[in-house]
């Protein structure tokens, strides 16, 4: 018995082992240079396959994905033609489309294009790691009815007239409502509409998720769409559109905190109370200067109460005064003991004892040579 129940074990994990190894190695890396090859190879990858680029490409026509895959730039850059083709309408740079589709985009910048630089069509999700779109006619990226997540994106400026970054719609024959996920950083060269939610379209719900990690957060205030930095300062805000109703977490209010001429943007969680350390993290004080209260008002008459929740959009004035170090007073000089002086010698100098030496030497001196002569 035992014997059998050791043979069915060691037949299990040999069938579960040749089931998991083929799937694990299916996955290939497809090298292309150009952009025949890059449509013959995304079209005849296997689901999960890479494609990698061995140089800058230029391409004529947008490129659809339908299935997983990850093409891995190599920090090269697909650059959109002057003459371009669409395909049944559709002038974006790349699309994935449906729920089957996965696209992720690495290490590639992705420049100029009639339409948008990327988008994720109807639940479809595309993911950007290390990826730079600029030059896009309609914007750099669009989630149109699907999922898109951000772990490292700089967008340059795209749109005609006004900058558009990310603009989150609804085609009106997608079935699925948009999402995007904050899961790293997300920086712009410009600051109007790096995220938006579009007015125009089918558009009336939309999904935001900040990942714990992230650096960069989107939330949704009761009119705005804001694009914040790692400390909930406000990089961006776009007007949200009436008719959409978000799904956030909690929804967002602006604190406008304005101290010494200069004023901090943030938002805070809707009806919940706010901290005086959480105000003062956000100041930064010069030297010898101190914070000396908190005020509903400008002239510093009405205390701010933080035993309140905060509703809606408030504004915190800081008082900020100098503080005054006074300089201590110089201590007095102690006086100086006066060294006793030496004794004087009262007696004149008058050199009489230097001539009676030299005399006295001049006669020894004479004598010598007397006694010597006559001993002679």
């Amino acid at each position: 018995m035992k014997k059998t129940i050791k043979k069915l074990i060691i037949i299990t994990i040999i069938t579960a082992m040749a089931l998991i190894l083929p799937i694990s190695s299916k996955a290939a890396t497809r090298e292309v240079t150009d952009e025949s090859t890059l449509i013959s190879e995304i079209s005849s990858a296997d689901p999960g396959d890479t494609i990698s680029l061995q140089n800058n490409i230029t391409v004529t026509q947008p490129i659809v994905i339908a299935k997983e895959l990850i093409i891995d730039g190599n920090g090269y850059t697909i650059t959109g033609a002057e003459s371009w083709t669409s395909t049944s309408g559709n002038q974006t740079m790349f699309t994935a489309q449906f729920s089957n589709a996965k696209l992720t985009l690495k290490d590639i910048n992705l420049v100029n294009g009639p339409k948008y630089g990327v988008q994720s069509y109807d639940g479809a999700t595309v993911i950007l790691n290390n990826v730079g779109i600029t030059g896009f006619n309609y914007g750099g990226v669009l989630a149109n009815g699907g999922n898109v997540e951000i772990i490292n994106l700089h967008l340059g400026y795209n749109g005609t007239g006004a900058n558009n970054g990310i603009e989150i719609d609804k085609g009106a024959s997608a079935t699925n409502n948009p999402s995007l996920t904050m899961n790293g950083t997300l920086t712009s060269d410009a600051k109007e509409n790096i995220v938006r939610a579009a007015e125009n379209g089918s558009l009336t719900e939309f999904t935001i998720t900040n990942t714990e990690t992230t650096t960069n957060k989107v939330f949704v205030t009761e009119g705005a769409v804001v694009l914040t930095d790692e400390y909930n300062n406000v990089i961006a805000e776009t007007e949200l559109p009436e008719k959409v109703t978000p799904n956030v977490d909690k929804e967002k209010v602006f604190v406008n905190i304005i101290y010494s001429e200069k004023t901090i943007r943030t938002v805070v969680n809707k009806d919940e109370k706010i901290t005086a350390d959480l105000v003062k993290s956000h100041i930064i004080l010069e030297e010898n200067y101190q914070i000396d209260g908190y005020y509903e008002d400008s002239n510093f008459e009405n205390e701010f109460d933080f035993n309140k929740g905060i509703t809606t959009d408030t504004t915190i004035y800081v008082k900020i005064s100098e503080i005054k170090v006074e300089e201590p007073a110089p201590e007095p000089e102690e006086p100086m003991e006066e060294m006793p002086e030496e004794e004087k010698d009262e007696t004149p100098k008058t050199g009489v004892n230097s001539y009676l030496g030299l005399a006295t030497f001049i006669i020894a001196l004479s004598l010598a040579g007397v006694i010597y002569t006559k001993n002679k």
